[in-house]
């Protein structure tokens, strides 16, 4: 478990963007039965979630189609909820950070961690609209 003070600033760029934060695994699974598209954000404290993932999310945001629904679980706080998210994304092993969209509770796109990291938050926000065009 990480210190609250080191996590609040990383919940809240995604809280400010409009990301509902999702703490049990109740949260997720009301969060994946609404009808349209969600968007969950794996949360991190790492490097690669301040630089590109969490940008990265919060600019793809920008583009004429977006998600229904936004929603973000922090791996190493809310535990509950994250693993309950992680069995919604299988067949991809648990990572953090990750992104991933739904359409009506189905998994349809997904960015772990080795689609994340190096990359700049201009290319995952590219990455994430191209999604959001097929998909929203």
């Amino acid at each position: 478990m990480y210190p609250p003070e080191l996590v609040k600033p990383m919940q809240l760029e995604l809280e400010n963007a409009g990301f509902i934060a999702l703490h049990t695994a109740e949260d997720v699974e009301e969060a994946l039965s609404k009808k349209g598209t969600t968007l969950v954000v794996v949360n991190s404290v790492c490097g690669c979630a301040a630089g590109t993932a969490r940008p990265g999310a919060v600019v793809s945001l920008q583009f004429d189609k977006v998600p229904t629904n936004l929603t973000t679980v922090f791996a190493g706080v809310d535990r509950e909820a994250t693993e309950k998210a992680r069995e919604f994304m299988i067949p991809f092993p648990p990572s953090s950070p990750a992104i991933a969209l739904f359409k009506d509770g189905v998994l349809v796109h997904m960015l772990e961690r080795h689609h994340i990291e190096g990359r700049p938050a201009e290319v995952i926000a590219s990455n994430l609209a191209a999604a959001y065009d097929e998909y929203c």
